[in-house]
């Protein structure tokens, strides 16, 4: 029986739990290396409240690599729940207060994730991208409808992902982040390292802003995998190509080097310019049918399984 891949997947929010989900049906050896930016809904509630790492998107990626048992999957749901109602604890998901109180607890973040992962029966691991809090700061034109070619510096993941104008890059506060360690470790250890899908400007690009990552990115003698949206021209990617996804990437860490471009053919508008600027990164594209036959905006499960299996192995 051949050696199950070691992968590091990165990303956050719905985007990282769509490729996690996929993953495992591939390989039990995950780590998932999440953003820490999030500041909006109960995630940013509890970062500013108790200066933590905003637990949102490392519960997403602890619910989707959830042991498929009854217990498991129970878990999971548990995880999941959010609290309705207007009161102090309306809109908190219930993992992001588990995993709050077993940081407060253990004094660790690292541990506290792992024991989440122990009792969820986890298949892999989830790490931060970053040891610390941080804030995304972009520069975008026509931000200000009255004033279309200006350019804005707006400050936060939600006003950042939900601006009308077009983001020209993004910036990462604390300059430099300090890197979780051991993330940095999951990716010079892996045999794959799979950056996207998700957002582009607030899931994606910001592993490339923290210099030890970008530098394991870089270095790491693992195969590099982009995994592009199933919707390119949408939120804070409004106008983009494929193309101009990986050109993004590219003025964001010009020295990191790819080696597939997985996407779904329906959405490439222009396939032998996506080829090209792949290329130009080194890169082939591998086009696969991997869209939800109910949600084309939405990545299948199986299928993305399926091709990612194809590509590596």
């Amino acid at each position: 029986m051949p050696r199950r891949p070691a992968i590091a997947a990165l990303g956050g929010g719905h985007g990282l739990f769509a490729s996690l989900q996929a993953l495992q049906l591939v390989t039990d050896k995950i780590t998932a290396i999440v953003t820490v930016a999030d500041d909006g809904g109960s995630s940013g509630r509890l970062r500013e409240e108790f200066d933590i790492l905003p637990p949102g998107d490392l519960r997403m990626a602890l619910a989707a690599l959830c042991d498929t048992s009854e217990w498991g999957l129970q878990w999971a749901d548990a995880l999941q729940h959010r609290f309705a109602g207007e009161g102090p604890l309306g809109g908190h998901a219930l993992g992001n207060l588990i995993i709050a109180s077993l940081w407060d607890l253990l004094g660790d973040p690292i541990a506290g994730l792992d024991l989440v992962g122990r009792l969820l029966g986890a298949r892999g691991r989830v790490l931060p991208m970053a040891a610390e809090p941080l804030r995304i700061e972009a520069s975008v034109l026509g931000a200000d409808p009255d004033h279309p070619d200006a350019v804005t510096e707006i400050l936060g993941q939600v006003e950042v992902a939900t601006t009308p104008g077009r983001v020209l890059g993004v910036r990462l506060n604390p300059d430099p982040p300090l890197a979780c360690q051991e993330a940095v470790n999951a990716v010079y250890d892996a045999d794959w390292v799979i950056l996207g899908p998700g957002s582009w400007f607030t899931s994606v690009m910001p592993h490339l802003l923290v210099p030890d990552l970008r530098e394991a990115l870089v270095h790491t003698t693992a195969k590099r995998m982009l995994t592009l949206n199933m919707v390119m021209n949408t939120g804070e990617t409004t106008g983009f190509s494929a193309s101009d996804h990986l050109e993004v990437l590219a003025a964001h860490a010009p020295e990191l080097h790819l080696d597939v471009v997985l996407a779904d053919p329906t959405v490439v508008g222009d396939a032998e310019q996506l080829r090209s600027t792949a290329q130009s990164l080194g890169a082939e594209v591998v086009f696969a049918d991997v869209a939800d036959a109910d949600r084309s905006d939405a990545h299948d499960t199986l299928r993305l399984a399926a091709a990612y299996r194809d590509v590596v192995e």
